[in-house]
């Protein structure tokens, strides 16, 4: 049976000495972190990994567990087009621990107009020779018989579904196999430079010699970065999420509409999400970036509820320390696994949103329920380049859609950090954009 996140009390599963030297240092265990390690590592480097809690504790083990290429940015399409391949690859090394099955997705309208900005979007699909179609209200009726009076929806039937509390463990415990050296409970206090570059890295169980660093954070990446002296404009909101027991199938695969998002597992229940609302604390970081997420915020504020103050020891808590000494405990060790509390509120609004769009099942009994942080950029696409910093590159901002395209990310990583070419025009996630001018470009509205 799939189960809920990593628990953020488990016992470290990684606990590999740390060698005196690296020809890379990876910071952070989740999937983007853990697929770089595993392809430097398959291209002949030998690599450390080091995650500060547990390997995929927080976001990487917390998210919907879609794969989708519908309805992404179009500079991400063809590394998500990548990741759909090295998934498959994947599977073949591991088998079905990754729960990877092609399912669809679906974008659910609730009316004529939102099917038409739905379908203006077919255009970027057939660029990239995607399968997406639009389906009209009669066909999504017979389709996804509910009471719910959607006017249709943008489907995409080759985009997949995988497990993730299983998933990326699974992938750690293959790069360990193939000689990455990962370390749970082993924070990255700092890196030090030599000639204006990354030359090592220091934990808090000593330092590492690497002239190849990369930051795969998540939520935490802005802070470590600030504290290295680079401009990262990184902000966080809590998403909440539940499983259910198992249920009748009603549809195979993911599907949301504004309110509620709904995704077959394979233990034959539902991972339930509230769409595209979520709760947003208030910190230092939230003031001083308040001019690049502005776009942001005009657009997407009714989706969000303010929760005033962030948490004590949040990324951007407001007594959570911006700058730190190596020598000396930081951040990372005070909170080993970003662990909010589910929305109580929410969890009933999804139960009874799902009810009402399909009575014959009713409200659903959740077996699990937890919510997760998703760090996100002021234009919702990520970071994945070299830093003003040689040698230190930064993979983060996944904005909530990192998990189904982190081997894509993997990938792309692993070939910067190589210096050679990745493939795929990089242009839209470069580091500098928040800093050289650029006006902030947002990501899709779907």
């Amino acid at each position: 049976m799939q189960g809920p996140p990593i628990a953020a009390g488990a016992a470290p599963q990684f606990r590999a000495p740390l060698p005196d030297a690296a020809d890379a240092v990876v910071i952070g265990g989740g999937i983007a972190g853990v697929t770089t390690a595993l392809y430097l590592a398959r291209d002949g480097l030998s690599v450390v990994l080091c995650e500060k809690g547990l390997v995929a504790a927080e976001q990487s083990s917390r998210n919907w567990g879609w794969v989708r290429a519908q309805g992404r940015d179009e500079a991400e399409i063809p590394v998500m087009l990548t990741a759909r391949r090295l998934w498959q690859g994947l599977v073949q090394d591991l088998g079905d621990v990754l729960g990877l099955a092609t399912c669809g997705v679906s974008y659910l309208a609730r009316d004529e107009a939102t099917l038409a900005r739905y379908e203006n979007w077919l255009a970027v699909a057939q660029r990239h020779g995607l399968d997406s179609r639009i389906l009209g209200r009669e066909a999504l009726a017979r389709a996804l018989p509910h009471k719910a009076g959607w006017a249709g929806a943008l489907q995409t039937p080759s985009d997949m579904r995988a497990e993730p509390a299983t998933a990326v463990p699974a992938i750690a415990r293959l790069a360990a196999s193939e000689g990455v050296v990962i370390r749970e409970h082993c924070a990255v206090r700092a890196i030090e430079t030599q000639g204006g570059r990354v030359s090592s890295v220091v934990t808090e169980d000593g330092p590492v010699r690497a002239d190849r660093v990369l930051l795969a954070g998540g939520a935490w990446s802005g802070l470590f970065a600030a504290n290295a002296g680079l401009h990262l404009p990184q902000l966080s909101v809590r998403a909440t999420v539940a499983a259910t027991e198992p249920l009748p199938e009603i549809w195979p695969g993911a599907a949301t509409d504004p309110d509620f998002a709904f995704r077959r597992r394979a233990d034959g229940g539902y991972t339930l999400a509230p769409g595209t609302g979520h709760d947003f604390w208030i910190g230092p970081s939230a003031l001083r970036h308040l001019r690049a997420y502005l776009p942001m915020i005009r657009r997407d504020l009714s989706q969000t509820r303010l929760q005033g103050t962030a948490p004590a020891g949040y990324p951007d808590g407001w007594r959570t320390p911006r700058r730190w000494r190596a020598d000396r405990p930081t951040p990372f060790e005070a909170m080993r696994v970003l662990n909010p509390s589910p929305n109580p509120r929410r969890l009933k609004k999804l139960q009874a949103d799902f009810a009402t769009a399909f009575p014959q099942i009713g409200a659903p009994p959740l077996r699990a329920a937890w919510a997760g942080m998703i760090d996100t950029t002021p234009d919702q696409v990520p970071v994945l380049d070299e830093s003003a910093i040689p040698g230190f590159f930064i993979a983060t901002g996944l904005s909530g859609h990192g998990f189904g395209i982190g081997p894509g990310v993997g990938h792309v990583m692993s070939c910067l950090i190589q210096g050679r070419d990745p493939g795929h025009d990089l242009t839209r996630f470069r580091y500098g954009r928040f800093s050289d001018g650029s006006p902030v470009t947002l990501g899709p509205d779907l």
